[in-house]
């Protein structure tokens, strides 16, 4: 049964032409010995069933034009007499068809042409007898008219039903490409953010470790105590990058194993006081200072400062020059806090504050404006007057809208 159900849907015309064929036997077999019928009016029959027949044939590829030729058809059968046959049966088909998926004007064509069908009819061929009553003479002619206004909102009920279908599945197909590009920018931002996270991390750390280890091996037969010193640095460097980095790597996974408390928490402004000491421990001299009373502050203001200042220091340990000194300033505000981070060095290069460096270098100081810009804070980052670079910035308390 299913074979015989997908042979209807993949050859609609053969279909179509098989009660053509069935509805024009019909026509001939009915029209053939009628009482009274003259050689012209048979001639007619033939004619009409005949083009009846084409219609419901080619009614799909061409609804409209099908639909004038029936009218056409309907025309000459009131002209030549060509009495009511089954072959007629067609004018219900097309006008079923031309609701359903024919131009608007076929659509309203068809309804016009099916009401008016009946009336012509019994004017040109009575089937109530000449006593009869007007009143059942309407009756008749409305009871007619029925199945031409059923077949016609039968067809229109299925042109809105589909077109309703259509949409919903545009809206659906529209509804899917919305969320792929809102998923592709979500994970474009995730990536950015977490690129951020590696570069501050490695950056730094592995900026300590170099020095450490630079400085281990220049002392290392004149201060043994100072290189195993150093030695330590760089283990403590390398344990703490290593931490960070399973961090940043747990929020790939499901999360699990971060609810259980396996990855260390995010840095925070308490914990920039140790991030200069370490620097300072890696042969970087740096005044810290806090103004302000402190407080706890929202956790991405705090990473962001954490993270700013740590980039800073970083700069200016590969920029700055051997005898670079550097200043932090923490300043807590009502409404936000505020950070200066200088040095006197030598400076970066312009290209590396300038649109991100031509030659892909600059990735920190990118970085830098991504944090602050998510905050909501604003980023100053430029030469310093007298020599040296200085970092500014201000972050609200208030996230960004």
């Amino acid at each position: 049964m299913q074979r015989v159900y997908d042979f209807i849907r993949r050859h609609p015309t053969w279909v179509d032409g098989f009660w053509a064929v069935i509805l024009f036997g019909m026509s001939v077999v009915s029209s053939s010995g009628t009482v009274g019928a003259t050689d012209g009016s048979e001639a007619a029959l033939f004619v009409s069933s005949a083009l009846m027949s084409l219609v419901v044939l080619l009614r799909r590829r061409m609804p409209d034009k099908m639909l004038l030729l029936a009218v056409a058809t309907g025309l000459g059968q009131l002209v030549f007499d060509a009495r009511v046959n089954p072959s007629d049966f067609a004018m219900l088909v097309i006008i079923y068809t031309c609701a359903v998926s024919g131009p608007r004007w076929a659509s309203r064509l068809g309804l016009i042409g099916g009401l008016l069908a009946a009336p012509l009819s019994q004017l040109r061929w009575p089937t109530v007898a000449d006593s009869s009553t007007t009143a059942q003479h309407i009756l008749v002619t409305v009871f007619q008219m029925v199945p031409f206004a059923l077949a016609w909102v039968l067809g229109d009920s299925l042109r809105t039903r589909r077109a309703y279908l259509a949409q919903l599945e545009e809206r659906a197909d529209r509804l899917e490409k919305e969320r792929e590009a809102q998923s592709k920018v979500a994970v474009a931002a995730e990536r950015a953010r977490i690129a951020r996270e590696l570069h501050d991390v490695v950056a730094h750390n592995v900026s300590v470790m170099v020095v450490q280890a630079d400085g281990a091996a220049y002392v290392l037969d004149q201060a043994p105590d100072q290189a195993k010193k150093a030695l330590e640095t760089i283990s403590g460097t390398g344990r703490q990058a290593l931490a960070e980095m399973r961090r940043l790597l747990g929020v790939l996974r499901t999360g699990e194993h971060e609810e259980a408390g396996e990855y260390v928490p995010q840095p925070d402004v308490e914990q920039i006081e140790e991030l200069v000491e370490q620097v300072r421990t890696s042969g970087l001299p740096v005044d810290f200072k806090v103004e302000g009373t402190p407080r706890p502050l929202p956790s991405g203001v705090e990473l962001t400062a954490y993270r700013i200042v740590q980039e800073a220091l970083t700069n200016t340990r590969k920029h700055g020059g051997p005898n670079a000194g550097a200043s932090v300033r923490l300043v807590y505000f009502d409404d936000g806090l505020g950070l200066l981070v200088e040095d006197d060095g030598k400076g970066a290069p312009h290209e590396l504050y300038e649109d991100g460096g031509a030659d892909g270098r600059g990735h920190g100081l990118i970085g830098m404006r991504e944090r602050v810009g998510m905050v909501g804070g604003t980023l100053d980052a430029g030469p310093r007057p007298g020599g040296g670079f200085r970092i500014s910035a201000l972050l609200p308390l208030k996230p960004a809208h």
